[in-house]
């Protein structure tokens, strides 16, 4: 099994990477977060991994840190949640946001993650919440560690768009939001694109 890698950052894509180790490239899906914090190409990166053998295929799943990936473990081993999904809740929380809600019971916010519903947010409280009690609070205290609000689809899908064209999403994120208080949360997602690139362009080039 492959447990990490080690290599240059060859390509970054909304929901994966790949990550080139001695010439070889690997395909690795991770979480917006994980992407969002990997340099830019080409430069080296080391990233977690955690294989999933299936009858038909091998996939490669990545984490900057250990806690993503032990949470990534968790919520997969949840009936109805798959990687898929675990990626994308993991996108939506950190790992310490997501072990605040889980203790809290707090099963209304876990739904602002993209395919979490109602019924599938209780679950994973009740299935979650002693796995979450017996983690290490990180340093700082729960009352630091309240959910950011998630991102919308139209948030996501352009902060995809924005990490594609080189932006990282702690640069183009808040942007983002800036630009959907203008232009109002139903905005075309092309609106909100050009809007964020004339504000995160240099000031000589937006004369």
């Amino acid at each position: 099994m492959i447990a990490k890698l080690t290599g240059r950052v060859d390509t970054l894509e909304a929901d994966r990477c790949v990550i080139d180790v001695g010439g070889v490239g690997y395909l690795v899906f991770a979480s917006t977060r994980t992407l969002a914090a990997l340099p830019r190409p080409p430069a080296f990166a080391q990233v977690l991994i955690e294989t999933q053998v299936r009858e038909d295929a091998i996939a490669l799943y990545g984490f900057l840190d250990a806690a993503e990936r032990e949470w990534f473990r968790m919520l997969t081993a949840v009936q109805g949640v798959g990687a898929r999904l675990a990626l994308h809740i993991l996108s939506a929380f950190s790992p310490r946001e997501l072990a605040v809600a889980i203790r809290g019971g707090d099963a209304k916010a876990l739904t602002r993650a993209q395919g979490v519903g109602a019924r599938l947010a209780t679950r994973l409280v009740s299935e979650l919440k002693n796995r979450a009690e017996a983690l290490e609070i990180p340093a700082g205290g729960e009352s630091a560690l309240a959910p950011s609000p998630a991102f919308s689809k139209l948030e996501e899908d352009a902060v995809s768009v924005l990490i594609n064209l080189g932006y990282r999403r702690g640069e183009a994120a808040p942007v983002l939001r800036e630009v959907l208080q203008r232009l109002g949360p139903e905005a075309p997602l092309e609106d909100a694109i050009r809007a964020c690139l004339r504000e995160l362009a240099p000031k000589e080039m937006r004369k």
